[in-house]
């Protein structure tokens, strides 16, 4: 009986600790440029690809390079400067407008090896009233390189090689732990099931052992 009761006890632990342990996977990310608007002082993911944006007069438009798993996870640039602080000495122009683009290389943990990220920086675009996002970046940030599928994958000539490709995971940031079937966050349910076979194992096995002693 001591056995049993032994066995059950171990088994528990190695259960609760691989629900403990649930979330600790690295998550895939991808090395690439993002792309945000910035809103008052805030920057927020674009909902387009700067090729199809078209910002007006007075925007602000930033880039930031880096490693991440999704959108959600992108990482922002890391200044949010006024469109005054950029453009404000860069006079208007009929028939043109003016779009303020911070262009931020990321840290040397986002780089690939070999690579060098440069310093943030930011530019005033004077362009004409249609263009793009892309555009603007193109006159202010040039060589630009895009692939076959139109990604961005480098500004300045920053990095010299490598689009989007996949890395090992995010910086070691952890995945989310997996969703339960009622919408919140933990061990599956059928480790849950697990856990509590083995407590009626070890109920059952004590109700036993009472029962012959009496």
């Amino acid at each position: 009986m001591r056995t049993r009761l032994a066995s059950a006890a171990a088994l528990l632990l190695t259960l609760v600790a691989l629900a403990a342990g649930t979330g600790s996977a690295q998550a895939a990310g991808y090395r690439y440029w993002s792309f945000w608007d910035q809103t008052g002082d805030a920057w927020t993911y674009a909902t387009q690809g700067p090729a199809s944006a078209h910002p007006g007069d007075g925007s602000v438009e930033g880039f930031r390079f880096a490693v991440s798993a999704d959108s959600a996870d992108a990482t922002k640039p890391r200044s949010a400067p006024s469109f005054e602080a950029v453009c404000g000495a860069t006079p208007t122009k009929d028939g043109t407008k003016r779009v303020a683009l911070v262009i931020d290389f990321g840290t040397p943990q986002d780089a690939a090896q070999g690579d060098t990220p440069p310093a943030p920086r930011t530019a005033c675009a004077q362009v004409p009233p249609d263009a793009t996002t892309a555009d603007a970046l193109a006159a202010v940030a040039k060589p630009l390189r895009y692939n076959s599928a139109a990604l961005l994958c480098a500004i300045g000539g920053y990095p010299h090689t490598g689009c989007g490709e996949q890395v090992g995971d995010t910086a070691g940031k952890p995945e989310p732990a997996k969703q339960t079937d009622d919408g919140g966050s933990g061990p599956s349910v059928g480790l849950l099931a697990g856990v509590a076979a083995v407590l009626a194992l070890g109920a059952a096995a004590v109700w036993q052992s009472r029962r012959r002693r009496n």
